[in-house]
């Protein structure tokens, strides 16, 4: 590997223009697909086979009208009116008139009108009657009533008991990711500015949030930092510029790439911000590596700036190779799950991931081609020449030292840290952003509180109760329906039920449940439950079947879904990963305490999300204000990201610690040569990942908020605790026990060299043909 790695780093170096053509093409050719095809982004959080979305998939064929995505707008009248005032009412019907009209609103007004044509014909009047009959008055008190115009209803509005909320609750005609982009928020404009005309303000519920923006002030204060690591770390613009290059290419091919084919595949918005995060964070810290190496080869061993980029990208390359692989690995390990949502963000990571390793072992080179010498400027050989190789790893070398001399305290304090930041997660609630998740200054918060202060907080998140005939053909009958309403009607935790909805042939019914409890409480999930447990039994009784769905149900069969397939994902995950540390390390314990160190810091990570976004604890450092449940997606997802990323600091601490063994030093002092040489480039690279990661947790969307902060925690504890800490003291502690393995198997493995030894075997170090920069500087230097 070393051997192929370093052939291409020298074509690439010293044919730049071709290698750089060929990226430029592929840049070229992603921007123009970009440019011909709209990127089209989802917000839809879908899991196949469960009951909740079996319920959507079969009512999207038998009431297609009812498949759209839901709106829900709130009207908060000016202090001390209400609704029903002279000044007020007027605004509110223009404003709910205006929606009505808009484009992709399905205007339900019309609907009603023709059915209440039919008179008695009409299936949905009379099933509207029953139901009507055996669900009586909510049990909450605050009892809403319907807005009216002309004497008549105007469905999908209420009005609070007290008068001083009004409710609108519609439907589009698509699904809200599929909406050409701006409805959503010209729906809101129109209702404000009719609103307006009564004092009265529009607060949108989180349904009606749009796709969120992937890059923001946090995001890009994150890229600077990472700029200012750079600099520090190499000590020069052009230096720290090139890994900069890399990554902003990388994501642009790679996250590009995957909006190119949002028209084709669904793109979720979470799936684009964790490749774009990945991209930028691998890409930067991959270049990092292998510039690192370039510049100690120049300083320490005198060679010319072609021969130490071609046995950095041998050597350092090589590693990163490695590295790049256990992320893909981790990535792909989500396609065990089934679930395509994870799939698709699998595919999308692993391949942006890709780009970067492709990007790094055959882009930078070809950049360092046209900077050559420059990569070392002179001020930085003077500063090389007054300070020897020794000073210059002091600090790294005092610090492995007191790792070693004292182990047992530095595993100790390793181990207990992460427990101990562990203990939240046994405490941890999953589910999916609701209203509450925001702050208090958005408009999805405010909308929240304000529909739980003056209604109940179950009619912030509705259940969606489908009643099917259970003879073909035959339609519903009030008395059905009406039986139907009232066992849910009698079920624990109901406040009011509802006739949402009917097909035009009478055999499928909508009915709205409105808990009352919250989305995300255990009272709710308690409630569909019951309502599932009740199916069997009407469908005997009634002749109907019952499914319920709405977006309470989903998160909940999502939470249950994602927690039956972890064990098998990172059971498959940590299978294959071992596989790749062995074959890297041709060690039996390193890859064993590599992985053990790992599930200290994702069982840390986990109890950290806990304590701060379902506790509340310490939020004021990150700007929040709001406590919310973990998301669903986050632990299977965070999981892989952070075992790949674990193994990357794992591969450049190893790898060196192991190339100093293999060329003769004792282990404990091989432990202490290999972490002074890497210690510098993982803090380094540590840092610029959690800046990276650390800019999502500004987004206001609460899901990239919680993945943001969860990998940024992930990376700051495995970087510094387990990979810095931990790993040394259990080195120094193992021994040469550390790097035993049987005879047969070291046989049977095949030889990666990752560490560049048969590259130093068969292409020979040269003699430096220039000075170089230590001795160049003592010659000049005046005697004394």
């Amino acid at each position: 590997m070393s051997v192929l790695l370093y052939r291409v780093g020298r074509f690439a170096y010293g044919k730049p223009w071709y290698v750089i053509g060929g990226w430029l093409a592929v840049l070229a050719a992603v921007v123009a697909l970009l440019v011909a095809n709209p990127v089209k982004l989802s917000n839809e959080v879908r899991i196949d086979g469960t009951p909740a979305q079996k319920v959507i998939d079969n009512l999207s064929v038998a009431l297609p009208e009812a498949s759209g995505g839901q709106g829900m707008l709130v009207f908060k009248a000016p202090e001390g009116a209400r609704m029903d005032d002279a000044s007020v009412r007027p605004a509110l019907l223009a404003a709910v008139d205006a929606v009505y009209r808009h484009d992709h609103v399905i205007d339900a007004r019309k609907a009603l009108a023709q059915e209440a044509a039919k008179g008695e014909s009409s299936p949905l009047m009379r099933a509207q009657a029953a139901v009507a009959r055996a669900a009586g008055r909510p049990s909450s008190g605050k009892t809403p009533v319907p807005l009216l115009a002309g004497g008549q209803p105007v469905p999908g509005v209420t009005v609070s008991a007290d008068g001083s909320t009004a409710l609108m609750q519609f439907q589009f005609d698509e699904q809200t990711y599929e909406l050409p982009s701006g409805t959503i928020d010209s729906t809101i404009k129109v209702a404000e500015q009719r609103a307006a005309r009564g004092g009265l303000e529009v607060l949108p519920s989180a349904t009606m949030m749009a796709i969120p923006e992937i890059i923001g002030v946090g995001e890009i204060v994150g890229i600077v930092v990472a700029a200012v690591v750079l600099l520090v770390t190499l000590g020069s613009v052009v230096a720290a510029g090139l890994p900069l290059v890399i990554a902003l290419v990388g994501v642009t091919i790679g996250v590009g790439g995957a909006f190119t084919l949002s028209t084709v595949f669904e793109i979720h918005s979470l799936t684009a911000v964790l490749a774009l995060m990945l991209g930028l964070a691998v890409g930067i810290d991959y270049a990092l590596f292998i510039v690192n190496r370039e510049r100690q080869l120049i300083l320490d061993d005198g060679l010319d700036a072609h021969e130490a980029t071609s046995r950095a990208i041998g050597t350092a390359g090589s590693a990163v190779f490695f590295a790049g692989s256990t992320v893909i690995i981790a990535l792909a390990g989500l396609l065990v799950v089934g679930i395509t949502l994870l799939t698709t963000m699998a595919i999308v990571a692993a391949a942006t991931i890709a780009i970067a390793v492709l990007l790094a072992l055959t882009l930078l080179p070809a950049l360092l081609g046209l900077v050559k010498e420059r990569i070392c400027p002179t001020r930085t050989w003077h500063r090389a020449r007054q300070q020897n190789a020794a000073a210059g790893h002091a600090r790294a070398i005092r610090w492995g030292t007191r790792l070693v001399r004292h182990k047992y305290a530095a595993l100790a304090a390793a181990v207990l840290v992460p427990v101990i930041l562990a203990v939240p997660a046994a405490g941890m609630k999953m589910g999916l952003p609701s209203g509450a998740s925001f702050n208090t200054d958005t408009a999805q918060r405010q909308s929240y509180e304000l529909v739980s202060d003056a209604y109940g907080p179950g009619y912030n998140g509705p259940l969606m109760v489908a009643v099917s005939s259970s003879t073909n053909g035959q339609p519903l009958t009030p008395a059905t329906l009406a039986a139907v309403t009232s066992d849910l009607r009698h079920t624990k935790d109901t406040t009011s039920v509802s006739l949402a909805g009917m097909n035009s042939t009478g055999t499928t019914a909508i009915l709205s449940l409105i808990p009352g409890t919250g989305p995300n409480d255990d009272a709710t999930k308690d409630l569909v439950t019951a309502v599932r447990d009740k199916s069997t039994q009407t469908s005997s009784d009634h002749q109907a079947t019952i499914g319920i769905t709405g977006f309470t149900a989903l998160a909940i069969d999502v939470s249950d879904r994602l927690s039956d397939v972890l064990p098998v994902y990172v059971a498959t995950v940590l299978g294959l990963s071992l596989i790749v540390l062995l074959l890297v390390f041709r060690s039996l314990m390193v890859p064993v305490m590599a992985t053990l160190g790992f599930l200290l810091s994702i069982a840390a990570t986990f109890g950290l999300t806990t304590a701060v976004f379902q506790w509340g604890w310490l939020q004021n450092l990150i700007g929040l204000d709001a406590t919310a449940p973990v998301v669903s997606l986050l632990p299977i997802i965070i999981t892989g990201v952070l075992y790949g990323l674990a193994m990357d600091y794992q591969m450049f601490l190893g790898t060196s610690m192991r190339e100093a063994h293999i060329h003769g030093a004792a282990a404990q002092g091989a432990t202490i040569a290999g972490f002074a040489r890497a210690s510098s480039v993982v803090v380094a690279a540590a840092t610029i990942m959690v800046s990276v990661f650390a800019g999502f947790i500004f987004n206001a969307q609460p899901m990239i908020k919680q993945a943001g902060f969860a990998l940024a925690t992930g990376i700051l504890i495995d970087a510094f605790v387990i990979r810095m800490t931990l790993i040394p003291a259990a080195m120094a502690l193992a021994q040469e026990k550390a790097w035993w393995i049987p005879a047969w198997l070291d046989r049977l493995l095949p030889d990666l060299d990752v560490e560049g030894d048969k590259l130093a075997r068969k292409i020979p170090l040269p003699r430096p043909t220039t000075p170089q920069p230590h001795a160049a500087a003592q010659k000049t230097e005046p005697a004394n």
